[in-house]
């Protein structure tokens, strides 16, 4: 799984914003667009010269509801024939480091949620789940931070899009890592210090391929859109002032963020 993985991340150097693959020495600058033609430009940076973006600007993100086994077993919630799914502004979109705060206007609980995400490579419409790895350009690690309290504040409509679309409420990165199976990762979330989810991509209801297929029925994915393929067990309420939250995926990396109340 892991001997052809490349590491993909975008930054900003000298004003500039670009674009490379992380390697042992640092970040090998490349030209071209990450989403077409590409070459090394033959120049490397230290992580330490750079400001890390999100490693990608998506037109949509999509993100999935009741997508595991295990969570829809503690919920006690019928496995749905079909992917539930909303769309997520895109200007939730923060820097992996960023520091994410809740609004002046909401005092009620804000939950963290560790996810896998599925960068989609070139466009995409009705495609079959065999033909999806073809429109995949790779994976990378979510937090799909959500204001519960405003979300099931109107007992006549769930306010998804409201709950999950606030400012740096979509962090993701810091790279998007190709050559991966995503069936054999494990997403792990740690809160302040302490594991708070483990849990396997295999027990996806709908897995990677399917997801892209199924939605890519319903809508045209772009280069660099984002599937937010949903959580399992674990989740829980960032309480104290300050809260680390380290959304982990072995053979992608480590995406954190402080979170403040």
């Amino acid at each position: 799984m892991m001997a052809d993985v490349t590491k993909w991340l975008r930054f900003r150097h000298a004003g500039a914003t670009g674009f490379g693959t992380l390697t042992s020495s640092g970040i090998s600058v490349h030209e071209g667009e990450m989403f077409g033609r590409k070459a090394p430009a033959g120049k490397t940076l230290a992580l330490s010269e750079v400001e890390l973006l999100a490693p990608c600007a998506p037109s949509k993100i999509v993100a999935l509801w009741n997508n595991f086994h295990a969570l829809a077993t503690k919920l006690n919630q019928p496995e749905p024939p079909e992917p539930l799914y909303l769309l997520k502004a895109t200007t939730s979109v923060t820097t992996p480091g960023a520091v994410i705060r809740r609004p002046s206007y909401y005092d009620g609980k804000t939950t963290y949620e560790g996810e896998l995400g599925i960068v989609i490579g070139k466009a995409c419409a009705r495609v079959s789940p065999d033909e999806a790895d073809s429109f995949i350009f790779g994976y990378t690690c979510v937090n799909d931070i959500t204001a519960n309290d405003i979300l099931t504040r109107d007992p006549t409509f769930p306010q998804w899009a409201r709950a999950k679309g606030i400012d740096d409420y979509g962090p993701f990165g810091p790279v998007i890592a190709t050559g991966l199976d995503p069936a054999r990762l494990t997403v792990r979330t740690i809160l302040n210090g302490a594991e708070r989810q483990n849990y396997p991509i295999a027990d996806m209801i709908f897995s990677a391929q399917d997801l892209v297929s199924r939605i890519s029925h319903d809508m045209t994915l772009l280069p660099g859109d984002l599937i937010a393929v949903g959580t399992s067990v674990g989740v829980g309420v960032m309480k104290e002032p300050v809260n680390i939250v380290t959304v982990a995926i072995d053979g992608i990396g480590e995406l954190t963020n402080e979170f403040r109340l």
